[in-house]
């Protein structure tokens, strides 16, 4: 302590606080000093809902919850990409039910009480989330209300707390559902449509009118010099329509990639390889332990038939289409060696309609041995029902009856059933049992092979990965982690370089996938840097140059000054070439004299009608203006996007062909969208999702 005062006096308290840390981490463990510090920074959040952060923690423990249910439900483990995708997909859309949507109906007043909640599930009308579970539905396939009530106890008495875990799940669920469902019908109520806007929708959308018009084009290139528009034009419409310029993050980013590809003498190498080993394939009498041993394919105990093996190689399916027996030539595919083995001949169909009776435990086989001499083609669905463990499948209504099986599906174990003769019962060991199997149908047999296919592919070499590497490494060090010496160093090294646009959810460039950690980099550095040498997937090797970087929130003007200028400009354009046709068609009394001014034609459109529930086929602004205009009195110029135009309604014709169902549906369709609208609009400002970030 002695010493810790000389320091503290000599060199200040700058010193004691950095001595104080470094005594911290003698006393905590670094880790957990890193995760609070993370916790404390918006930076680690996930997102944030209705006011509340969304910790990187708070979101891992609600996926590992809802991994933990999918796995008691399922019985599979999200283990694939896809299937953690959807983990956390739904994970996210609980968080954003139980911070927002529920909060915000409660707030209209809504309430789903404690009894309701039980009755949604025991009662005569029980939640749609309980009815379409598996859990509950007996032996025939229907809801059980016994099974639901049996379930809820074995939840109370629980130790492990994994089916509390679930009854928690469904409940709240069940009671989102409710809540939602309210919302919806409270919605569906205030939509209220009275009948003389019913009246109106049925007279717009009964009535079309026939007309005759002249269109003048508007040619927008070469811009017209005289159409000026100003920066206080563009500053104006940006300020006027700022709501249409927000934007996510992004970044603009230029980037060279080096992909890892064997080389000429990597391949060579393969080959003499691959014809090292060629022998032994053809002849082997274990032709599974040399796949297995050698071959990126590995043995498939398939029968295939003339185009099947189109799909790993064009010269193996048409070796195995035309031989009857043998071992091909070694065919070589880009960087791939193939060789393939015809290893039996048969006709096999390709699928067969199968029955079953399953035995388990230790006298299963003895079991099987007595009933199959009492079993024949009358009696099999009654002994199934007697005798056999599974007593779940009765394909059309025959107990014991399995299905159509092909190789495609197949109950593993019971492979031999595509060759088993139709009829004749017999028994084989699965990994669920010992069987009495009857293949009942067959499709016609087709000739079929089974054969087995080495596969090779050439792999990069650690000289080509070096090579390669070091190639990127020359781009990386003339760069020296600057942008402006990033496109000089490509000109140097004739490196091409790709220019990108990127948000924080980019994984993919070109068909580079699994590329995360470059978009990592790009958005943790600002604009003027280049990166080193990133590597993706042990493949690519990436260099990467940040351009210019874009904020969440609103695009400044001079980022959309271009596309205003050129929206503005049409608009500009389109009035003065509006103003071009008035005079020059002034006093001129027909359409066909305006067609002649104009040098154009007169053109027929019947059946345009102006209602919010048709699409029309011309203009908008065309529209409406034939639906104010007076019948046999030309009309215009009206100016619209594709061209100026002056016309005559010929006529209109009120028909009876929408009905008063017509107008029902349609409201019901918008009523639709409006529920579908429902949560985006609630989103809207009180929702931000950085899941990008992080996976």
């Amino acid at each position: 302590m002695a010493a810790l005062e000389t320091i503290r006096t000599k060199f200040g308290i700058g010193a004691s606080i950095i001595i104080a840390f470094g005594l911290l981490l003698f006393l905590v463990n670094p880790s957990d000093i890193i995760q609070t510090i993370q916790s404390a920074s918006t930076k680690y959040d996930v997102g944030k809902i209705n006011g509340k952060r969304i910790t990187y923690q708070d979101f891992d423990a609600q996926v590992k919850r809802l991994s933990d249910i999918r796995e008691m439900t399922s019985g599979t483990s999200a283990s694939s990409e896809q299937a953690q995708r959807q983990t956390r997909e739904m994970a996210w859309q609980e968080l954003v039910q139980e911070n927002l949507v529920i909060p915000t109906i409660r707030k209209a007043g809504i309430n789903v009480g404690h009894q309701e909640e039980i009755d949604l599930f025991v009662g005569e009308n029980p939640s749609p989330v309980v009815t379409s579970s598996g859990f509950f539905m007996d032996e025939n396939g229907n809801f059980s209300p016994e099974l639901v009530r049996n379930f809820m106890e074995q939840a109370s008495a629980d130790e492990s707390g994994r089916v509390l875990l679930l009854r928690n799940y469904m409940q709240n669920s069940v009671r989102n559902s409710r809540y939602t469902e309210k919302y919806g019908t409270l919605f569906s109520a205030a939509s209220l449509v009275n009948s003389l806007e019913e009246k109106k929708a049925i007279a717009e959308n009964n009535t079309t009118a026939s007309v005759s018009f002249v269109m003048a084009p508007n040619t927008y290139f070469p811009q017209d010099s005289s159409v000026v528009v100003s920066s206080a034009d563009i500053k104006k419409f940006y300020n006027d329509h700022k709501e249409n310029f927000k934007q996510n993050a992004s970044r603009d980013i230029e980037y060279a990639v080096f992909e890892v590809v064997p080389s000429a003498a990597d391949i060579e190498a393969q080959n003499q390889d691959f014809v090292a080993t060629y022998d032994e394939f053809a002849t082997t009498d274990n032709v599974r332990a040399f796949l297995q041993k050698n071959s990126d394919l590995q043995w498939q105990d398939r029968w295939y038939k003339s185009g099947d093996l189109r799909s790993v190689n064009a010269d193996v399916d048409a070796f195995v289409s035309s031989a009857k027996a043998g071992t091909s030539p070694v065919i070589k595919s880009g960087n791939n060696f193939y060789a393939a083995r015809i290893m039996e001949l048969g006709n096999v169909p390709d699928s067969v309609l199968v029955r079953h009776i399953m035995f388990q435990g230790a006298n299963a086989r003895h079991a099987a041995d007595s009933l199959i001499k009492l079993v024949n083609k009358n009696n099999f669905a009654a002994l199934a029902e007697a005798n056999s463990v599974d007593k779940n499948n009765a394909f059309d209504g025959e107990f014991g009856t399995l299905g159509w099986m092909t190789q495609n599906s197949m109950i593993p174990g019971f492979e031999s059933v595509l060759t088993a003769a139709v009829g004749k019962p017999y028994i084989l060991n699965s990994q669920y049992g010992t069987h009495i199997v009857e293949v009942v149908k067959a499709t016609k047999p087709v000739a079929k092979k089974k054969v087995a296919i080495y596969e090779k592919a050439t792999l990069p070499s650690k000289e080509t990965y070096a090579a390669i590497y070091n190639q990127a490494n020359i781009l990386a060090v003339r760069t020296a982690g600057k942008y402006s010496n990033y496109k000089a160093a490509c000109d140097s090294t004739g490196i091409y370089s790709r220019s990108l646009t990127i948000n924080e959810g980019t994984d993919t460039y070109g068909s580079i996938s699994r590329a995360k950690e470059v978009t990592r980099w790009a958005f943790d550095n600002k604009p003027g840097k280049a990166s080193g040498i990133i590597t993706v997937d042990n493949n690519y090797f990436f260099v990467v140059a940040v351009k210019g970087a874009h904020k969440e929130g609103y695009a400044s003007v001079d980022e959309v000054s271009t596309q205003i200028k050129n929206q503005l400009y049409r608009e500009k354009y389109s009035q003065k070439r509006c103003a071009d046709v008035a005079s020059q068609i002034a006093g001129l009394g027909t359409l066909e004299e305006i067609a002649t001014a104009l040098g154009t034609t007169v053109s027929e459109v019947s059946d345009v009608t102006f209602s919010t529930n048709s699409a029309p086929t011309t203009e908008p602004a065309f529209v409406g203006a034939v639906a104010a205009a007076k019948e046999g009195v030309i009309s215009g110029p009206v100016a619209g996007i594709m061209g100026t135009y002056v016309f005559k309604v010929n006529g209109r014709e009120t028909g009876s062909y929408y009905t008063e169902d017509d107008a029902k549906n349609a409201q019901a369709r918008i009523d639709q969208y409006h529920q579908q609208m429902l949560l985006p609009v609630m989103m809207e400002g009180t929702v931000k999702d950085n899941r990008a970030r992080f996976y």
